[in-house]
């Protein structure tokens, strides 16, 4: 274990220390993929630690959504800390107080136990809340509700971005009832 200084006279232990990189647990303070970067608050305090897009892609995903926990190796550069690694990201409890009615019947169980289908993102348009993807091979729009997105831990999708989906027959047609970055669908 190693002390940081965290920046306001106050020392904090670090968990692990391996080739200069410290793994930190902490959560999401904001993240916009427009500006390709964001930040990160440790849970042990200390200063905000820069999450750039290009670390977030390397664990697969192309968003994360604000207040989710973050497990990350982070490294101190000229510029402060900076994460190296993303190890793992848990999204945020839904604060939604009606759920989705096409998801009320569901456990996470139920959730998870849907195949993971690979798909690539039509359009997304997050002011609107909602978007949609093919599956691959299927032309057929699977819908994609802004809230499902949250509750996946992102933020937001680009068009052509590959993701696997987890689905149900709503309403309306197929929709997605889980988003997962397209690293952890191919694992």
């Amino acid at each position: 274990m190693r002390e940081l200084e965290c920046g306001r006279g106050e020392d904090v232990m670090d968990t692990q220390d391996t080739d200069g990189q410290r793994q930190i647990n902490g959560r999401v303070k904001w993240f916009d993929p427009a500006k390709g970067f964001g930040f990160v608050i440790a849970d042990l305090g200390g200063p905000d630690i820069l999450l750039h897009a290009n670390v977030l892609r390397n664990f697969g995903q192309g968003s994360v959504v604000d207040g989710s926990a973050i497990e990350i190796l982070v490294q101190d550069t000229e510029r402060g800390l900076q994460a190296t690694q993303v190890l793992s990201i848990t999204p945020p409890q839904s604060d939604a107080s009606v759920p989705l009615r096409d998801m009320v019947e569901f456990t996470a169980d139920d959730i998870a136990r849907r195949p993971i289908l690979p798909a690539r993102v039509k359009w997304f348009d997050k002011a609107k809340g909602f978007g949609f993807a093919n599956i691959f091979g299927n032309n057929d729009d699977v819908f994609i509700h802004v809230e499902v997105l949250r509750r996946s831990g992102l933020s937001d999708l680009q068009s052509g971005e590959a993701v696997g989906l987890r689905l149900v027959d709503g309403e309306r047609g197929s929709m997605a009832i889980e988003v997962v970055g397209w690293e952890i669908a191919a694992r």
